[in-house]
Formats: C-alpha cells, structure tokens, sequence
C-alpha cells in the first residue's frame, strides 16, 4: 500500500537518515519541509520519490502545502524552545486540519515522561508538545523513545571519553546503565514505524543497555588498547555541579547542559528499558554500544557524529 511521509526540517542530520532508509521501500513517496531545499543533498532532492518545500517553521500555509496529502509526518526540528514548541504545534494544527493521521514528534531521547517540567530543560519542549498532541482529535501522537544517540555521547560535548589517552571519564559508581542507540539504528526503527499504521503512543527502542565499566570493555575489546576508568565524583556531585555551573553563568548553556544530560541519562529517572518494543519491529537490528564502536576505526569514534551529514 503507498505511503506518504512528511518529513519537516529535512536537510537535519536525523532525517537524512530516516529518509535514506524510507527510499528503500518504492511503496513511499516523501514530502520534504526545509528553508533551503538547495542544502538538500544531490541523492535525496533528485528522487523522483521525493518533493520538496520551501519555508520557515512558522509560515502557517506553506506548512499546509507540505502537509496537504500525508498519512504521517515526522518532526525533525532541533533548535531552541520557540522551534521545539511553537513549531511543532503549527505542524500538529495542520495535521489536525487536513487530516493527517500520525504525528510523529521530535523526541527520540531519554524517556522526558518521566520528568516535571524544568528539571531537564532541554526535554521541556517535549513535554509541551506530547501534552498539546493529547488534546487533538484527528491526528495521534506517535512518540519514539531511543535513549541517548551513540555518537554525541561519544563525542567532546559530553567529555566523557578522551581518545588520546583511551580514558572513560564518569560520574556515579561506574555500574550505572547507559543508554544508547545509534542515529542510524533509531531511523531505522522511526522508519518502520513509519510504515506502520496502528503504530501510536509512546513506542521504545533501544540499540543497547551497559555500564560504562562495559561500555569500556568492549573498547579494549574492538581496538586493542587498555581503557582508564576516571571517576569524576557522585551523583550528587554531579548534581551539585551542575546547578552551580547554571547558577554562575546562566546565558552559557552549551557550559552546562552536558552535565544536565548526563545526570537524568544514568540516574535511573529516565531510563527507556528494560521493557522494550524492539521485538514489534524485527527487520530492525539493534546496534549495541560494542556493534557502533565496530563501525568506527578508534581515531574517528569520537568525531562520528560530526561525520554523520557526509
């Protein structure tokens, strides 16, 4: 049966993924949403599967263009919270108006149901907008939940690992779950949800569920060389820290949000699993945390995610 999948904010690095894995099937025919198509690549924008259309997040006709015809629509914003909230819910409206069934939101990290308002501010639009989707009559909430991405966690911004000198930096105990899924492995699973029509509600997929002891362990294991455990403190160290970093400087949030991230990602609050939807979907194979790193060669793992639009 043909499938139309709206995609908006289609040039991001998430939903070139999802619609690389959506041209597999010639059943689906996309409909793309971004300011710039020309930033669209060459194998995506010459699809004869695939039309594109220009505008911003808040032109309410140009939305209802793109929308017009979709039997789901997947948000792929990421930006600050106007994007995130009031974007979304002009995408929701048309959906709602025009009849669009399914509405995929941009959530994908941890599991913000889990969390009150202002506690991880990041996941705050989500929370607006999964609460604002509860409200419509036509359209239904489709929520994928994937844990942390692989690749940033992996990366400078979260400092947790040091190539050079093959160290894991961690707080907690060190036996504290993490998370992950790689960006390809959740596209994968966003798009057999997309296929699928009685997919709503929250939906949960993880590519893996280790400790960092683990996590280091199959470091040694995929590249040869001895990891070195750096315990940065408790929890509630953490905790503390974090707050005293917003406190000082509020304006610098790229300083502080890291260690917000990090801290609800292990503390238990808002952990995806153990109970999962990966067997719903089994042409979908997880990628563990040890399967991503095999995709890496050791002087590019912790660049991956920059890696990820090329």
């Amino acid at each position: 049966m043909a499938l139309t999948v709206g995609i908006a904010g289609i040039t991001g690095k998430f939903a070139r993924r999802v619609v690389s894995h959506l041209l597999q099937h010639s059943d689906v025919t996309i409909r793309g949403y971004c300011r710039d198509p020309s930033k669209v690549p060459e194998p995506i924008s010459s699809s004869e599967q695939v039309t594109l259309f220009k505008g911003d997040a808040f032109d309410k006709e140009a939305i209802r263009t793109f929308a017009q015809g979709c039997d789901v629509l997947i948000c792929c914003y990421l930006g600050e919270n106007q994007l995130m909230i009031d974007g979304q819910k002009i995408l929701i409206d048309a959906c709602e108006e025009l009849g669009v069934p399914r509405y995929i939101a941009s959530d994908w990290a941890l599991d913000y149901t889990k969390l009150k308002l202002g506690e991880l501010f990041p996941k705050d639009p989500m929370i607006h907008v999964h609460a604002y989707l509860a409200t419509k009559q036509k359209v239904t909430g489709v929520h994928i939940l994937i844990g942390g991405f692989m690749e940033p966690v992996l990366s400078p911004f979260f400092n947790i690992l040091d190539p050079k000198t093959n160290a894991f930096r961690f707080w907690g105990g060190g036996d504290e779950i993490m998370e992950g899924t790689t960006y390809d492995n959740a596209a994968e699973f966003t798009t057999a949800v997309a296929r699928d029509p009685k997919a709503t509600g929250v939906i949960r997929f993880l590519g893996g569920r280790a400790t960092i002891r683990e996590i280091a362990q199959s470091y040694e294991m995929v590249y040869g060389v001895k990891a070195n455990l750096e315990r940065l403190g408790s929890l509630d160290d953490l905790y503390k820290f974090m707050h005293e970093k917003q406190a000082q400087n509020p304006a610098d949030i790229y300083g502080y949000m890291s260690l917000f991230f990090y801290y609800y990602w292990i503390n238990g609050q808002t952990f995806v699993g153990p109970e999962l939807d990966n067997d719903r979907y089994p042409q979908v194979k997880p990628v563990s945390w040890e399967d991503y790193m095999k995709q890496w060669p050791l002087e590019q793992l912790s660049s991956s995610y920059f890696a990820l639009n090329a």
